[in-house]
């Protein structure tokens, strides 16, 4: 079972309805509310996304129909004046289990979770306790940076400072008596564990970073042949079904015996299965603090010098690249009352003859990769209505360019955009993309990376009843 045949049912049962179902109320934290409302057939299915400062979980059933939905922000635990993320982590995953309205536990089917990219986890293999921190996502282990590209090929993705296979090498370089007992986990491996009990599974979104290759389906060679492979972990495609719920949190928390644990992905992943995207052309535009794009393609796109890379998703690739401009260069310069207020008298229409680069600081990756490109944000007219304007206009062409190298580099031509993050909400600066593209832009029914997870623990479950 692929997922965009999930993806694709769903959308089709959408339009026979006619809209996309969702429902107006609902669950929140409180307890006292659970299950209030909510009119349940057959089963459910529960995602959970644990982003870089908090964690969501959506419950969906097999329509695709949202039932439930929370959040919680991690809570702070320090161990010897260091940040406990472990501890915040897993307090966390039992929260959200616990949110769960108590009335729907009984009705899941498939548990999946998605994860921030590049955190790195290393246990021991047969207890899985921690040998030492966890390294995050955006911590960056230039140590290890000339052993990598010794081994790997030129702009491979692992030939970043930030790659799991960084952070791999530059721990067991490091000073350690522990390596014969010791295995890599990603951030959702390890919370997924907690949850089955099986050391050593993991998912091809999250093993890209560490050298895993989707195409051939296995470690590459070169890889291999490092003393350090041997700590690997297996890798299975998203969404397929690891094993039950462990006994002994199905019966604290009321899950039914048949519910499984499925593999995960990563929360970029996740927020673009969310959107729906299915077919090659389609993209997600993401503006949140910075602009990230997907495209979903039939080519394998790689280009380390622009920070280009492909994730599989089913038979097809998922190819991304983040600009450092977004929302935090708009930030900086106006409030959020004051976008509001502005965009009102702002005529999409008409092209703006402003020609900025705004960069909330030095330095671009894509789609133009200079460290030293200086911000461009003058000449700044009197009016703040025709500055924002040309802000909004120019961030609009970034995102045309980056869409354009990714053509040039082989990937299929985008042809329809979806919109996630806090700047899919501005209605002005859509249409203003929309006529900058040349494209179709909307914004994307469901955009939580947790519906996304859902979606994959559906596609589990019903793999697993096949």
């Amino acid at each position: 079972m692929k997922i965009l045949p999930v993806l694709s049912s769903l959308l089709a049962l959408n339009i026979d309805k006619g809209r996309t179902t969702i429902m107006a109320s609902r669950m929140v934290r409180s307890k006292d509310n659970a299950g209030v409302g909510v009119d349940v057939g057959g089963r459910l299915y529960l995602g959970m996304d644990f982003g870089t400062s908090g964690a969501r979980y959506a419950l969906i059933d097999q329509q695709g129909t949202l039932r439930a939905e929370g959040k919680r922000d991690y809570p702070s635990y320090t161990s010897k004046d260091t940040e406990d993320w472990l501890c915040s982590w897993k307090t966390t995953l039992h929260l959200l289990l616990e949110d769960v309205p108590i009335t729907l536990r009984p009705l899941v089917a498939s548990i999946s979770i998605d994860g921030t990219s590049a955190t790195t986890i290393i246990v021991d293999s047969e207890s899985g306790e921690p040998l030492c921190r966890p390294f995050m996502y955006n911590e960056s282990c230039t140590d290890a940076l000339p052993a990598v590209k010794a081994i790997a090929p030129a702009n491979h993705t692992v030939c970043s400072g930030s790659s799991t296979l960084c952070k791999l090498v530059s721990w067991w370089n490091s000073d350690n008596s522990k390596k014969e007992s010791a295995l890599l986990l990603h951030q959702a491996d390890w919370l997924l564990w907690l949850l089955h009990g099986k050391l050593g599974v993991s998912d091809y979104n999250n093993a890209l970073k560490v050298g895993y290759d989707p195409e051939l389906e296995s470690y590459p060679s070169w890889l291999l042949a490092q003393p350090y492979s041997r700590i690997l972990p297996s890798v299975q495609a998203p969404g397929t079904s690891i094993g039950p719920i462990k006994e002994d949190i199905r019966t604290q928390l009321g899950f039914p015996e048949d519910c499984v644990v499925c593999t995960g992905t990563t929360d970029s992943i996740a927020a673009f299965l969310a959107a729906r995207a299915i077919q090659p052309g389609q993209a997600v535009t993401s503006l949140g603090s910075t602009l990230a794009i997907k495209l979903l393609s039939t080519n394998r796109i790689e280009n380390a010098l622009f920070g280009v890379y492909s994730h599989r998703l089913d038979d097809k690739w998922l190819v991304g690249g983040a600009s450092n401009t977004g929302g935090a260069v708009l930030r900086q310069i106006f409030t959020d009352e004051q976008l509001v207020k502005l965009s009102e008298h702002i005529n999409p229409a008409e092209a703006s003859p402003l020609d900025y680069y705004p960069l909330p600081a030095v330095g671009e990756r894509f789609p133009v990769a200079d460290p030293k490109m200086k911000p461009r944000l003058h000449p700044r007219p009197e009016n703040d209505v025709e500055y924002l304007h040309g802000i909004f206009e120019s961030i609009a062409r970034i995102e045309a360019k980056a869409y354009g190298l990714l053509k040039d580099l082989g990937a299929t031509k985008v042809e329809e955009v979806f919109t996630a993050g806090g700047g899919a909400k501005n209605g002005k600066w859509t249409k203003i993309r929309e006529r900058v593209l040349g494209l179709p832009v909307s914004r994307a029914t469901q955009t939580e990376a947790a519906y996304g997870a859902a979606l994959l623990a559906l596609k589990g479950a019903q793999s697993d009843v096949q």
